[in-house]
């Protein structure tokens, strides 16, 4: 009962001085509402901006420069590697071709990627799981006229004593992958029939396709292999083991690092003109509830001499803190959204963004901000005696 009757005498005291407790709601908006813009645009553009890179495989793609010889085992224990998402053998890139009959019989060449379940370019396409079965990227499809479970005629062809010899495939597309998964003409088909190819062409027997020819005399190794991290930070750390092999490699680690070096600046920026703005509010709060206890004397001493105890008190004063509080963190969340939208329309993007939860800890060091700072300054009144406030001077 004697909360609320606290809480009511606070309301109505705070909403008879209406001019003085709107220019406080206001100077402490012009404090909130540039951080929620600040952090907003911190959020909105490089948020994003690191979470297109995340979304982009291409970005963690670690591609090695020169030829190599890798075993199978090899590169198994590369995708075994904790901050290793897919790792793949790649045949030589001369033998990983092949050429793709249209709907006229014209032969059209295309770049032979291997593939397997967990490629982050297929995305949500399943990976192939018949020799034969295969993705085409958009570029390749739309040339071909091609569609998913359409049969399309393959061409493997090799020279041998000067004369081109072929063989004829007939290869099932199984799906079709966007122009953001790989932008050329390529085929994505499974590692063995990349090695049917290369082995053709070596003259090697392919066993699996009837392809007669040589028997195999070593084990096989690869010059290369398809690789990408697991995430934006495991790409320099696999750059400096790659290296480390001496194996040099092609990564985007630099545009990665320029990324996080920004974010990391901007939110120390943010964070200090946060704490200045959060100890600048904290004053002015502090000294405006002193200037309120000062200028309320008379009222808080008859309070006291009616028997309203010291934390009674200074809940009074505290409860005028919170209600201040809590209308300029309204306000400061509709400004924020008028200003984001207005941001949002001039760089034509979601430039400014926060999530809920974001808002949600905003209003809530406002508020803990404000109660603290009215504590501090309201200690004053705990302090008045019933005579002090009433006596003539």
């Amino acid at each position: 009962m004697r909360v609320a009757l606290i809480a009511g005498l606070a309301w109505d005291d705070w909403r008879d001085e209406w001019r003085l407790s709107l220019c406080a709601v206001l100077a402490l908006v012009a404090v909130i509402a540039p951080l929620l813009l600040l952090f907003g645009l911190k959020f909105g553009l490089i948020g994003g901006l690191s979470q297109r890179l995340e979304q982009d495989p291409t970005v963690r793609e670690v591609i090695p420069l020169a030829g190599g010889r890798f075993s199978a085992a090899d590169i198994a224990a590369l995708a075994a590697r904790p901050d290793v998402a897919f790792a793949l053998p790649r045949t030589r890139q001369i033998a990983a071709t092949a050429d793709l009959l249209d709907t006229q019989g014209k032969p059209m060449p295309v770049e032979m990627i291997p593939t397997a379940s967990g490629d982050p370019l297929l995305g949500a396409a399943a990976a192939p799981a018949d020799l034969l079965d295969v993705l085409l990227s958009q570029t390749a499809a739309q040339k071909l006229g091609a569609r998913p479970g359409q049969d399309i005629e393959t061409l493997i062809t090799r020279q041998d004593a000067g004369q081109v010899q072929v063989r004829r495939l007939t290869v099932k597309v199984r799906g079709i992958l966007p122009i953001e998964a790989f932008p050329r003409d390529a085929l994505f088909a499974p590692l063995a029939l990349l090695e049917a190819a290369e082995d053709y062409r070596d003259g090697r027997q392919v066993v699996g396709l009837g392809w007669p020819g040589s028997a195999p005399t070593q084990a096989r190794t690869y010059p290369a292999f398809r690789l990408y991290a697991r995430g934006l930070a495991d790409v320099e750390p696999l750059r400096q083991y790659f290296s480390q092999q001496g194996l040099a490699v092609a990564t985007q680690a630099a545009a990665i690092q320029q990324v996080q070096t920004l974010n990391r600046s901007l939110t120390t920026v943010f964070w200090l003109i946060a704490g200045l703005a959060c100890a600048g509010a904290f004053a002015a709060i502090t000294a405006g509830t002193l200037a309120a206890v000062e200028r309320k004397q008379r009222a808080l001493s008859v309070l006291r001499l009616l028997g309203f105890k010291t934390v009674s008190l200074l809940a009074f004063v505290v409860c005028q803190a919170l209600y201040g509080a809590l209308c300029a963190a309204a306000m400061a969340a509709l400004v924020y959204a008028l200003g984001a939208t207005l941001l949002n329309r001039i760089f034509n993007q979601l430039a400014s963004h926060l999530l809920p939860g974001h808002l949600a800890i905003a209003m809530l060091a406002v508020v803990l901000v404000s109660l603290l700072a009215a504590t501090a300054g309201g200690w004053r009144g705990t302090r008045l005696q019933a005579a002090e406030g009433i006596r003539d001077v």
